[in-house]
């Protein structure tokens, strides 16, 4: 095989070759294991390494905090778990417990030496302590995490900072210079060093330092910004060019200036944190609200009261739109916020936002509750309120009134209108009430695919089909996350529907006409037929069209086409997974043929899988990455594995409709107590008796 060589002729060596390599056949690799339930490991290692496996893939449904704390109900003592669930904690603002977990582990850690094996307990402890204010106990516990190397870099960091604050710029040098031996490119230690040679007076070192650091990194911007410091105490023409480079390498990107502001900040210089956030241009059309919130924060924290009490006010009377807290620091900042001036109804509404996002859900409704008390205005924080309501604490009534109030309060906003509708259609409102109410909206309802799509369904729900069709033809839908299959499937219910309708009237040719045109998806759907999508009902269909036009043989084709693909019923849970309805037809199809056996057999195999599955306790799939619906509200997935058993049995029974057309009643009538939207029940029930339709 020819061998691509790239050589470097002055020194005489080779740099890089390429040779393609031999096909080998391999065995094929193990598939992915699904994690199992925390109480279902056996060994604590595993409950450990599985949480860790949790969080570094960010699981969406599995929680790690749930393996941390199976281990330590075992095992309070554990060292790793501990340590673990005090870091899990401590990345959610909850700083007292995490300090708690940290120590435990460290106790175990130290029972038999004073220096643990891994100083990433005292590393972190540090942090929590930090964060607490408990300054000098954080020193103490950064100074311990360095007794081995992983930590050394950070941990001396952090304690240089400490000695910033403490005005012990000589011992800070000191502490800095071991973090860089451990991390020579280090941003954060590179800018702190700039800063202790600043305060020691040394303006030449620092520069130089300075220098040489944009040439490693030109955008490492505190360094830059030391550079206008320094550039301007000694009154350079040049320091304003040194600014507008800065403003220029940061794009003027709010986040650039507030990550590089906090560096100041963990070093308690507030006075140049507060200067460097000041450069940011906050004008209106590029502006950021948590900006006044971060400049009252160092305020407060430089003694600076009434200076603090400007820009906390300032922050409340920003916009809210699009303002979603994240970093730990900003857990901080608003409580002082709130503290300082308590009717800020929108630091506790972010405050709300950011536990409930760290799924601290208690003290999200905690602060969503006191921002409501304080300015019952507020649609956004009622909205959110809801959805807590609903989610976590089950409050069925609560969180009908506070989305109910939230839309009252801003009867522009679509979203809600969205989902107060979802939450009507969850409560199995009456359909004529939901369409009513949507269409007192109409300019809301045609601004959203998925309002617009609702509105549809709700005719096609009231035997509207005609109109359903009308609505879908002139409109153009756009795929969105949840809504896959949705508009494909009212397309075909109408459709189908009206297909049934032309048949019972002996239409059979608009029959077939509309059946024809069921089978093709056009482009406004915005979603194509996948490959080997199951039409058993559209074929079906036909062929009972064609069997009533005298066209025996035409019938048969699609009757046989019917009775294809697999019929073993599963638990359905997403849009593409084998749907009941085409098992269902493929057994009306092979009693067309004069094949009651194989019918039967079908049948029967519906009812039996309704029946054994009817209460099973079901879980969203470990490796499902996507999920039926837009989830504003959770899913009782055994409630809808219990609609979709009786769905089963239901068809079933209708499939020997001679014999068990009152229990196909029974069942269809139990569904739609418990599912007033189910489409295939109000579908099917119609067939009831009707020998027309059905295979007789």
């Amino acid at each position: 095989a020819t061998k691509l060589v790239i050589i470097d002729l002055e020194a005489g060596r080779e740099l890089l070759s390429y040779q393609r390599e031999k096909a080998i056949e391999q065995d094929i690799p193990s598939p992915a294991l699904a994690a199992k339930r925390p109480e279902d490991i056996e060994q604590i290692e595993q409950l450990y390494l599985t949480g860790l496996h949790l969080e570094q893939y960010r699981h969406a449904t599995y929680v790690a905090s749930d393996y941390y704390e199976e281990a330590l109900r075992r095992d309070p003592k554990d060292a790793r778990n501990n340590n673990a669930l005090g870091l899990w904690l401590l990345r959610r603002g909850q700083f007292a417990k995490a300090e708690m977990d940290f120590r435990k582990a460290i106790a175990t850690l130290t029972q038999r030496n004073p220096n643990p094996y891994d100083g990433e307990a005292y590393y972190n402890l540090g942090w929590a302590l930090k964060l607490q204010e408990k300054v000098d106990d954080a020193f103490d516990a950064f100074y311990k995490s360095v007794w081995n190397d992983a930590f050394q870099n950070a941990g001396y960091l952090n304690l240089a900072r400490i000695s910033v604050m403490k005005a012990r710029y000589g011992e800070a040098y000191e502490l800095i210079e071991k973090s860089l031996i451990r991390n020579y490119h280090s941003h954060s230690a590179r800018h702190l060093k700039v800063i202790i040679l600043r305060k020691l007076g040394k303006a030449t070192e620092a520069l130089a330092l300075i220098e040489e650091s944009l040439l490693l990194d030109p955008f490492n911007f505190g360094c830059l910004y030391e550079k206008y410091l320094l550039m301007e105490s000694q009154g350079s023409a040049l320091s304003n060019a040194v600014l507008d480079k800065l403003r220029t390498l940061t794009h003027n990107w709010v986040h650039n200036f507030i990550e590089y502001s906090l560096d100041y900040a963990h070093a308690g210089m507030y006075s140049e944190a507060a200067a460097l956030l000041s450069v940011f241009d906050n004008k209106k059309e590029n502006g950021y609200t948590l900006v006044p919130y971060y400049l009252g924060w160092y305020a407060l924290k430089n003694g600076e009261n009434e200076l603090a009490k400007f820009h906390y006010s300032k922050g409340a009377s920003l916009s809210a739109n699009f303002i979603f807290p994240n970093r730990i620091e900003e857990i901080l900042i608003l409580q002082e916020a709130v503290k300082m001036n308590p009717e800020d109804a929108k630091a506790c509404y972010y405050l709300g936002n950011l536990f409930y996002d760290k799924r601290q859900y208690g003290e999200a409704i905690g602060y969503w509750e006191k921002s409501i008390e304080i300015d019952s205005q507020f649609p956004t924080a009622h909205r959110n309120l809801a959805l807590a309501c609903y989610n976590k604490q089950h409050n069925v009534v609560k969180a009908l009134q506070l989305l109910e109030r939230a839309f009252a309060l801003d009867k522009t906003d679509a979203r809600v209108l969205m989902e107060l509708d979802q939450l009507y259609k969850r409560l199995n409102r009456n359909h004529r009430e939901r369409l009513e109410f949507l269409e007192q909206h109409l300019n809301l309802v045609e601004s959203r695919d998925d309002l617009y799509l609702e509105r549809i369904t709700l005719y096609n729900q009231l035997g509207d089909c005609k109109k359903a069709k009308e609505l879908i033809a002139t409109y153009q839908f756009h795929p969105w996350e949840g809504g896959e299959g949705k508009v494909v499937s009212q397309y075909l219910y109408c459709h189908l529907q009206l297909a049934r309708e032309a048949i019972e009237n002996e239409d059979y040719e608009t029959s077939i006409k509309l059946l024809e045109k069921a089978a093709y998806y056009p482009s406004n759907l915005g979603e194509g037929k996948l490959t080997a999508t199951p039409e058993n009902d559209m074929h079906y269909w036909k062929g009972l069209a064609y069997e009533h036009l005298g066209q025996p043989e035409k019938a048969a084709q699609f009757y046989n086409l019917a009775t294809q693909g697999s019929s073993e019923p599963v638990q359905a849970i997403f849009y593409n997974d084998p749907q009941p309805d085409k098992i269902f037809y493929q057994g009306l199809a092979w009693t067309k043929l004069n094949k009651s056996e194989k019918a039967g057999a079908i049948f029967k195999r519906l009812i039996d899988f309704g029946k054994q599955h009817l209460d099973d306790d079901i879980e969203i799939d470990y490796f499902a990455v996507s999920l039926p619906d837009l989830l504003v509200f959770d899913a009782d997935l055994n409630l809808r594995n219990k609609v979709h058993c009786l769905y089963l049995m239901a068809l079933g029974n209708l499939g020997l409709a001679y014999e068990n057309t009152a229990e196909a009643e029974r069942l269809f009538d139990n569904i739609l107590a418990l599912d007033i939207n189910h489409q295939g029940a109000l579908f099917h029930k119609k067939m009831i008796n009707n020998e027309a339709l059905l295979a007789k």
